[in-house]
């Protein structure tokens, strides 16, 4: 045995001794391998931190099959010969004897405690003992998907105008050319999360073509409005491509526009013009500030910078400029119907039932919007029946609303929001890290910040935002009585905490954190089915376990549940025709308890254009489809709930769909459509 041990360091020896030597010849290589060990590249190393590098920071990995050095202070790269060969003939001692004793069997493998290490740049960095974790398995697509990644973004800031033509033509050049590589790749031969990019590539793609497409129409739609964005989009193209400019030329063309727009302005005044309808009107008057930003932009490039410019075109810009403005004020006020002060007309654009198909096939649901809202009647009828059933605890009878009013008269003193919502925070840390439910790093768990929402911001999002901050939605001294008192009473105690760990963690914090550390590529397949579906979830399964003791409690937890299902119900029907805002309104606070200025500013942001059409869809949808495959994966033993729980946070954010195949190794075709019905529909 000691033979084969000492053979075995000679094997070391000599491996390291030819590591070492290609160090000496040929340090750049190394860099790559530095970067995806985590290594900090932009540190300067000295013989001291080289030497507190090589005593503390140094353990053996499984990134290969061979030990391999990892580092937490960083020693690369340096910055001369010298330095460079003394700090990594340390390293390679250092590793030598580790690997010695480990074959001796006289050490295990070096673990450091989170937090504790030395780090001089940033004092902690978590190093798990497994380095697989640090990197996303090897996919060959990558490195396509990425390519494509960065030409989108190029294509996207240069053709910064939305809706000129030469983006739209180029968007979809862009796409389709990505739909021939995808098509050129053999399917049979990709792994199986190499196939999942594939897929999840391929679907959204496909989406983007008929996406631009539809965006196309819209334009085309609304061109009787606009007979002169063409002309404002072709000077910003102009601009961007760096083609010459004549100063007098370009006065002349201005002086043109400010009378094309207000000789547009004047047709449509006329009595026997032919008005559009409200949903279209209200796109254009978008589309014409978007139009006003893009000249803004153009004049600004040469205005004071050429000084004929300026001499020829001020005054023609800014009469351009006004008769913009004008022209978006007329359309907003007459043809729309909203007054400048007015706080709660909500038009919409409704998308209709066919597009709301080819959504629902993009996004993976199995589902028509008929189904879908049946779903959401179901899941809200479950809500009442709970709400009744914590209304009698706290002695209402069945009349939960009286109940839910209660709740609200709960609320915290002014100032006092920000101590009540870090109790929260901790909490639910502590609870998921006690029952062993998510691995929570402790960067994770310390980084988190909070900020108070504005009052204007909370006009159109009067309940908290969450991420790595959460904003949070209380009085400011600046609003009115009735405001202070709305913003009091729809955030009191007991709804905050059901609303803290969906924001935070295990909410959108923690999967904000791990999905900008595993597999990052699939960024551009971010859905809210998994986003707002992964937080929704948690409020799903925390209920389960009996996380809300109090009916207070329970209350605050039922009427988010009952809000999620409201907004099922309300947007697809909107989207489908059927009802008018003001009916959406109406079901909030006459159904689920809000406040009408919260009710208002909830459709508002529904429906404002900042959404997609399935957005508020997605919190209930994407949380039943996390609910059930926990039961499938976890109720059934074949996995523990942190094991379920690490895995999905490792997939990137894509649709749920897509996670169930990843977690049950679900045979894929180049094809692949949506068939899981996670949800009985009667």
């Amino acid at each position: 045995m000691v033979v084969k041990r000492f053979a075995a360091l000679k094997s070391y020896f000599e491996k390291f001794g030819n590591s070492f030597a290609a160090i000496r010849n040929g340090y750049e290589r190394l860099e790559p391998t530095s970067r995806r060990l985590g290594v900090p590249t932009n540190s300067t190393p000295t013989d001291a931190n080289c030497n507190d590098f090589a005593s503390s920071g140094l353990q053996t990995g499984r990134l290969l099959s061979l030990p391999v050095l990892t580092w937490h202070g960083g020693c690369l790269p340096l910055q001369s010969v010298g330095v460079r060969m003394r700090c990594m003939r340390k390293v390679i001692v250092s590793a030598f004897i580790v690997s010695m004793f480990a074959q001796l069997g006289f050490a295990q493998t070096v673990k450091s405690e989170p937090g504790t290490f030395r780090d001089p740049a940033t004092r902690y960095r978590e190093i798990p003992d497994n380095l697989d974790d640090f990197n996303d398995p090897p996919s060959r697509l990558r490195g396509v998907i990425e390519r494509f990644d960065a030409d989108y973004g190029i294509l996207d800031r240069f053709y910064s105008a939305p809706t000129s033509a030469n983006r739209s033509g180029r968007m979809r050049q862009l796409y389709t050319d990505n739909l021939a590589v995808v098509a050129g790749l053999d399917f049979d031969k990709l792994n199986h999360d190499e196939q999942v990019d594939y897929v999840l590539f391929k679907n959204y793609l496909e989406h983007e073509v008929k996406e631009q497409a539809r965006l196309d129409a819209q334009v085309e739609e609304m061109a009787p409005l606009m007979p002169f964005a063409i002309k404002i989009n072709e000077m910003e193209d102009t601009r961007r491509r760096l083609d010459e400019i004549d100063q007098e030329k370009a006065a002349a063309l201005l002086n043109k526009l400010a009378k094309q727009i207000a000789d547009t302005q004047k047709s449509l005044e006329s009595s026997s013009a032919t008005k559009p309808n409200r949903t279209v009107a209200n796109r254009a008057a978008r589309t014409v500030g978007d139009l006003r930003s893009t000249l803004r932009r153009w004049y600004g490039y040469y205005n004071g910078y050429d000084p004929m410019f300026t001499w020829w075109c001020e005054a023609p810009y800014k009469a351009t400029d006004e008769a913009l403005a004008k022209y978006q004020t007329f359309i907003t006020t007459k043809l729309v119907g909203i007054a400048p002060d007015d706080k709660t007309t909500i038009i919409g654009d409704p998308i209709g039932r066919e597009a709301l198909i080819d959504e629902l096939k993009h996004e993976m649901i199995p589902y028509t919007p008929e189904e879908l809202v049946q779903i959401a009647n179901k899941e809200f009828e479950w809500c009442i029946v709970e709400l009744k059933k914590a209304s009698r605890e706290m002695g209402f009878g069945d009349d939960y609303m009286k109940a839910i009013e209660a709740v609200k008269q709960k609320y915290v003193e002014p100032g006092k929001q920000s101590e009540l919502i870090k109790k929260f925070a901790y909490e639910a840390i502590d609870y998921v890290e006690k029952n062993d439910l998510v691995t929570v790093p402790k960067l994770a768990r310390d980084g988190w910040r909070m900020e108070m929402m504005t009052p204007e911001r909370q006009l159109v999002a009067p309940f908290f935002l969450g991420g790595e901050t959460i904003l949070v939605s209380y009085p400011t001294d600046g609003m009115t009585h009735e405001q202070k008192l709305m913003s009091m009473r729809g955030n009191n105690p007991h709804f905050a905490r059901a609303v803290t760990h969906h924001e935070l963690i295990p909410g959108h914090h923690l999967q904000s954190f791990m999905s900008q550390r595993y597999r990052p590529y699939r960024r551009d397949f971010r859905t809210p089915f998994n986003t707002e579906g992964w937080a929704l979830y948690w409020e799903f399964l925390l209920w389960d376990r009996g996380f809300n003791k109090t009916p207070e409690d329970k209350i605050g937890a039922l009427f988010w549940r009952s809000h999620r299902a409201a907004r099922i119900i309300f947007s697809l029907n909107f989207h489908l025709g059927n009802w008018t805002p003001e009916q959406c309104v109406d079901l909030l606070v006459n159904k689920v308890g809000h406040e009408r200025d919260n009710a208002l500013a909830e459709v508002r942001r529904s429906f404002a254009g900042d959404y997609g059409p399935l957005y508020q869809m997605a919190y209930m949808m994407g949380g039943l489809q996390f609910h059930q495959l926990h039961r499938d994966l976890v109720d059934t033993k074949k996995m523990t709930d942190r094991e379920f729980h690490d895995a999905i946070l490792k997939q990137g954010p894509i649709p749920v769909e897509m996670v169930r195949a990843i977690l049950t190794k679900q045979t894929l075709t180049k094809d692949f459509k949506t068939s899981w019905r996670y949800y009985p529909v009667n």
